[in-house]
């Protein structure tokens, strides 16, 4: 029963497209090894770098092991706070992936909800939708994620944003990359409601809301799945932009994008190591999801082949 389900993999075209694209093969290997390093790093890692009291200050600025005052301690040298690089970079893709997947998820959520609607029942209800994502859609998402941002600082409790800045950090991201998921969702629930399966349902008085979630949204989610996987890259682009800036994640959480800003500072006194991983690490993400979605896009687009 395994070895024919194997067999079935093997066969598949996807799984021969796949394997005839040694850019997407390496992509994948280097998307898998970062999950995993991620998911195990309270396991993996050297150090725990949210452990105050693991932390050394005598050991800020040790250089990487290769240089001349190396530690095999700390493989690729501490920061300013002694935190072993290595852990903060695995302890930074944890976040960056749960942050970019969590945040894809709500914006999927929401687009795909307001798309179908948008596109099932027209009228008012479809242009009002539809302008609303015109309109956020001439907005860059960064700007719009700095906007949300900025309205929970002030609104919420000075002793809360710490708590849920990674919670706010989601909903900002999200809330800016739904239009484009509610625009492809729209298209693709304009085309299938005019099919005779949907005609059928209505003949019978099958409820709109169930014929929105039991047949419209699984023959819309293949492209919405495609577009999610480079949206996962632009969510984690975002957030390290954001948490570079101050405004992400909290100083004292060892994100990628705040390890990058408390590196910069030391960039040119040389400590160079305290940035420059970091950057490479989130280069290597970032790159290595998206070239996925490029697979994904091209294998599901049949102009595109």
């Amino acid at each position: 029963m395994i070895g024919e389900g194997f067999r079935r993999i093997i066969d598949h075209d996807l799984f021969y497209s796949f394997t005839r694209s040694p850019v997407t093969v390496i992509a994948a290997i280097m998307t898998f090894i970062i999950l995993t390093t991620s998911a195990l790093a309270p396991w993996l890692t050297p150090h725990d770098p949210f452990n105050p009291a693991s932390l050394d200050i005598m050991d800020a600025f040790t250089p990487p092991v290769w240089t001349e005052d190396g530690s095999w301690k700390f493989p690729l040298g501490t920061d300013d706070q002694g935190r072993d690089i290595l852990s903060t970079i695995m302890y930074g893709n944890r976040i960056s992936l749960l942050v970019g997947f969590l945040s894809v998820i709500f914006s999927i959520v929401l687009g795909v909800t307001l798309g179908m609607v948008s596109g099932y029942v027209g009228g008012w209800l479809d242009a009002v939708i539809m302008r609303l994502a015109d309109a956020q859609l001439t907005i860059p998402s960064i700007l719009i994620a700095l906007l949300v941002d900025g309205i929970a600082r002030v609104s919420l409790p000075r002793e809360l944003q710490d708590e849920i800045a990674i919670y706010v950090l989601i909903f900002a991201i999200g809330i800016a990359a739904w239009p484009q998921y509610a625009r492809v969702t729209r298209s693709g629930t304009l085309v299938e409601k005019n099919k005779e399966y949907i005609a059928a349902a209505r003949v019978i008085h099958v409820h709109p809301v169930m014929i929105m979630l039991r047949h419209i949204a699984p023959n819309v989610m293949g492209p919405n799945l495609v577009l999610a996987t480079i949206g996962v890259a632009l969510a984690i682009i975002i957030e390290a932009t954001l948490s570079f800036l101050g405004v992400g994640v909290p100083p004292t959480t060892p994100s990628l994008g705040t390890l990058i800003r408390i590196g910069n500072e030391f960039l040119f006194s040389g400590e160079w190591w305290i940035t420059i991983f970091p950057v490479v690490a989130l280069i290597i993400l970032v790159l290595s999801v998206n070239l996925i979605g490029d697979w994904m896009r091209d294998t599901f687009n049949p102009k595109l082949q």
